[in-house]
C-alpha cells in the first residue's frame, strides 16, 4: 500500500511517570521528544495522572467525585504540552489535538482530522494527540456510543489511547505504528520475561489476524487499574496491521530509533515480516 505518514506513536500513562517520585519522568520525555519530527504523529496519554499528581502536590489531597477525572485532565493537559514543547526540537512547531469518539465515527470529522494531521508534516509541525477527557462526560459518551450502535456495524470508542493510536494509523495510512508501554512487548507467559514474542507475522492479512488472535489468549492483566492490557492492544492494532502497517509493541525505556532498528527486545507485528 502507499503510506502517507511515516510513524504513529503512542506512549501510555504509566510509562510517562516516575513512580518513585510521583512526577513526570522528565528524562524519558526529553529523550523521546528529541526524536519526534515532522512525519510523526504522537499520541500521548498521561494528562489525567499528571493532573492528579500536580493537584495533590499543590493541595495536599486528592479530588473526589464523578468529575475528578475531568478536572485532573484539564490541569494535566497544560503540563503535558508544556513538557513536550520544552524538549521537542525548537525548529518544529508543536500542535495539540484533542479527539473524541465522534472524530472516528463520523466520516466528515474523520476526513477533517486526517487532513489536519497530513498538513502538519507539510508545515513542519508535530501533532500530539490525546483523548479529550476534560469535556467528555462518561454518561453522555455511553449514550452517544449506544446510539451510534443502532446505525453502524462497528463503533470506535477511543477512550483507550491504544485504540486511538490504531485508528489514527489507519486514518493517515502510517508505515509504522509504535505502541510504547511499561513492558517489552507480548509474552506467552507474562510472568516469565524469557517468553517475549519477538514476531507475529503472516503471509497475508487473514493469516496475520489469525496469528494475532492466537496470541491474545496468552495475555492477561494491565499496568494500572482501568487499563485494558496487552490483550486489548492486540485487538486494537489488528486493523492497522491488516492494512500493511508494521506494528511495534515496546518498552518506553528504549528510544524510537533503537526499536525501529531492531536493536532492543520488543514484539514486531506485520504481514510477511519473515521474508
Amino acid at each position: 500500500m502507499k503510506f502517507d505518514t511515516e510513524l504513529v506513536g503512542k506512549i501510555g500513562s504509566m510509562a510517562l511517570i516516575d513512580k518513585a517520585d510521583n512526577l513526570i519522568d522528565y528524562t524519558r520525555v526529553a529523550r523521546l521528544s528529541r526524536e519526534l519530527r515532522p512525519g510523526y504523529v504522537w499520541i500521548s496519554s498521561g494528562a489525567t495522572e499528571i493532573g492528579r499528581l500536580d493537584y495533590l502536590a499543590r493541595n495536599g489531597k486528592e479530588l473526589n467525585g464523578e468529575f475528578a477525572k475531568t478536572d485532573y485532565s484539564s490541569q494535566g493537559q497544560a503540563i503535558l504540552m508544556q513538557t513536550y514543547r520544552q524538549f521537542i526540537d525548537p525548529r518544529y512547531s508543536v500542535r495539540q489535538i484533542l479527539v473524541e469518539h465522534r472524530h472516528f465515527n463520523d466520516e466528515q470529522k474523520s476526513e477533517h482530522l486526517r487532513a489536519l494531521l497530513l498538513r502538519c508534516e507539510q508545515q513542519n509541525a508535530i501533532p500530539i494527540i490525546n483523548y479529550n477527557d476534560a469535556i467528555s462526560n462518561e454518561e453522555n459518551r455511553r449514550l452517544e456510543i449506544t446510539s451510534l450502535m443502532h446505525d453502524k456495524k462497528r463503533v470506535y470508542e477511543c477512550v483507550d489511547n491504544d485504540e486511538t493510536a490504531s485508528r489514527v494509523a489507519c486514518l493517515v495510512r502510517a508505515r509504522v505504528l509504535l505502541i510504547f508501554t511499561s513492558v517489552n512487548g507480548i509474552y506467552t507467559n507474562p510472568e516469565d520475561p524469557a517468553t517475549l514474542v519477538p514476531l507475529i507475522s503472516g503471509k497475508n492479512d487473514l493469516e496475520l489476524i489469525e496469528n494475532i488472535e492466537a496470541h491474545k489468549r496468552f495475555c492477561a492483566g494491565a499496568s494500572r487499574a482501568g487499563a485494558n492490557g496487552a490483550k486489548a492492544k492486540l485487538e486494537y492494532i489488528k486493523d492497522a496491521a491488516a492494512q500493511g502497517t508494521t506494528v511495534y509493541i515496546a518498552n518506553a525505556c528504549y528510544s524510537i530509533n533503537d526499536v525501529l532498528k531492531g536493536e532492543v527486545p520488543c514484539t514486531k507485528i506485520g504481514i510477511d515480516l519473515t521474508k
